[in-house]
């Protein structure tokens, strides 16, 4: 009798999991599968996923960290949306692609089969490239948020960005250079690192179109010694160091360039304007300048400043994650309007598709269609890049810790 009961128990249990696994579908089904473009269900229960690729770990993630931030901040004041006459809730779903290109791959799977219907992100052009291949597989539209290599959107239909690109940021920071009576510059980036030599390369085409001198070097990934390359400078008379790097080299750089006695200027991209630099170069008689996005004084973001502010101040955790300030940083801007060009998007598509979004976001392709951002209008070229022409430039004020404003630099295409 009880051997009856037993085969009678398990008989109902192989029922039951096959009457589960027939309501699952192809649950076992690579989510990157050209059969499978949507990257598994996209839509559950009247909700939309937005994922956030993001470095919370690795080199840039104090970066990775305001961006982020900016894009909570969207999401706290709308989390909702309407597609096709029907009102969803908007779910974000991050992850952590460790700033490098080896780790983000990984990531970027994640997003495609937990079924974000979008994506935004990254901070750090070299795992935005890396995860695209990804998305672009899946079918699944990226928006870049600050991500600034050329390399990001080009052969990636389904990639876009809110940001400028590194050729026009090369040449806006050449020229500043050379306007602020910099005569020879040390060109110093991270060997391997896409947004480093990417960057570096650009300042170099422009150093020569406005006959600025310069020398180039490479540092290895994971050096913590820029000794060398300081003093090489100061014997090469370079009155100006380039250094387009990561957050975590640049917080080296600044302190062991007071230590040696640097008087020249080091200037860098937008990746320097962080918290960490001001408080690496506070208390110093340095010049640190760097090109960038977004100033919060910019009085046509007055409201987007004081209302993010509130909400920074409101959470010691949010605080934290932006540097122990509540000082805006460029980057949480750029989330911020990235976050709010995804819903214009999915308010204009006529399905929760992939194929649909990615359409919509290539229709906002000119000045009367653009998404009024904080950081400016947004509308995007047949490649998938933002129009800008103008850039930010900001020094750090040493003495009282906060960057300062110096000038706006506009650049015609």
């Amino acid at each position: 009798m009880k051997k009856f009961i037993s085969i009678l128990l398990a008989s109902v249990l192989v029922l039951s999991c096959v009457a589960v696994l027939a309501s699952c579908g192809d649950s076992g089904k690579d989510p990157t599968d050209s059969a499978n473009p949507t990257g598994g269900t996209a839509v559950a229960g009247g909700t939309i996923k937005v994922g956030i690729f993001e470095p919370a770990t690795g080199a840039n993630a104090a970066g990775g960290k305001q961006e982020v931030l900016g894009i909570r901040y969207a999401h706290s004041l709308k989390n909702t949306v309407t597609v096709a006459g029907k009102e969803y809730k908007i779910e974000l779903v991050e992850v952590d692609n460790q700033t490098e290109s080896t780790t983000a791959p990984s990531a970027a799977q994640k997003l495609v089969s937990d079924g974000v219907s979008i994506v935004l992100g990254s901070y750090g052009s070299g795992a935005s490239m890396a995860g695209g291949e990804y998305f672009k597989k899946a079918k699944i539209p990226a928006i870049g948020c600050s991500c600034t290599n050329p390399g990001v959107t080009s052969d990636n239909e389904f990639y876009f960005r809110v940001c400028y690109l590194d050729p026009f940021q090369g040449t806006v920071m050449a020229n500043f250079a050379k306007e602020s009576g910099v005569k020879k510059a040390l060109v110093l980036t991270e060997l391997g690192d896409d947004y480093s030599t990417g960057l570096g390369k650009f300042f170099v085409a422009g150093a020569k179109n406005v006959g600025l001198e310069y020398t180039e070097n490479q540092f290895p990934k994971g050096n913590t010694d820029f000794t060398s390359f300081i003093n090489t400078a100061k014997a090469e008379n370079c009155d100006a160091i380039f250094a387009p790097t990561s957050i975590e080299s640049a917080a080296l750089i600044v302190p062991q360039a007071k230590d040696l006695g640097y008087t020249g200027k080091i200037l860098a991209g937008d990746t320097w304007e962080n918290s960490a630099i001001i408080d690496a170069a506070k208390g110093s008689n340095l010049y640190v300048a760097c090109s960038t996005f977004f100033d919060e004084n910019d009085a046509t973001a007055a409201d987007f400043v004081k209302g993010y502010k509130a909400w920074l101040n409101a959470d010691s955790a949010r605080l934290t994650n932006n540097g122990g300030n509540d000082i805006v940083a460029a980057v949480s801007a750029l989330g911020y309007d990235a976050y709010f060009t995804a819903i214009a998007a999915l308010e204009k598509a006529e399905k929760v598709d992939g194929e649909a979004i990615r359409a919509a976001l290539a229709s906002i392709n000119s000045a009367d269609k653009a998404v009024k951002g904080v950081t400016g209008d947004i509308f995007f070229d047949e490649i998938g890049d933002a129009e800008r022409d103008t850039a930010f430039i900001k020094s750090v004020d040493t003495v009282n810790g906060a960057f300062k404003f110096e000038k706006k630099q506009t650049i015609a295409k």
